[in-house]
């Protein structure tokens, strides 16, 4: 249904380290870029950009915007965790088990130094009993 998402930067250069350093472990690299104005990372086609707003503000807290991208496992998403602590984000919900959600959904919240909310997810196989 969504063929790519686009979110806003202040500092594309900052945002590329972050986004690469982010997005590496859910299997995204960089694939496209309009130099100065926005970056397109993906696995076969760019289906997450940046895009350069340097005038624009932090983003609020409430603003209510949230980018969920999924994860090959749950060490993915440990990793993409870490990696964003590492480049100057900060956590939103450390990784773990929502059950609230459901039993298999495994998580990790986070906002990039813009402010932007960002999620990995797996879905964890049930063991059979």
């Amino acid at each position: 249904m969504i063929d790519h998402i686009s979110i806003a930067v202040c500092d594309l250069a900052k945002g590329e380290r972050f986004y690469s350093a982010a997005l590496a472990p859910l299997g995204f690299s960089k694939l496209k870029e309009w130099p100065g104005a926005a970056i397109g990372f993906g696995k076969k086609y760019p289906e997450f950009w940046i895009n350069k707003r340097e005038a624009m503000g932090r983003v609020a807290d409430d603003s209510g915007v949230h980018v969920c991208l999924r994860a090959p496992d749950a060490a993915s998403v440990d990793a993409f965790h870490a990696a964003v602590l590492k480049e100057g984000g900060t956590s939103d919900g450390e990784p773990g088990l929502r059950p609230h959600y459901n039993e298999a959904y495994y998580a990790a919240f986070v906002r990039d130094p813009d402010g932007n909310r960002v999620e990995a997810v797996t879905f964890l196989r049930q063991e059979a009993e």
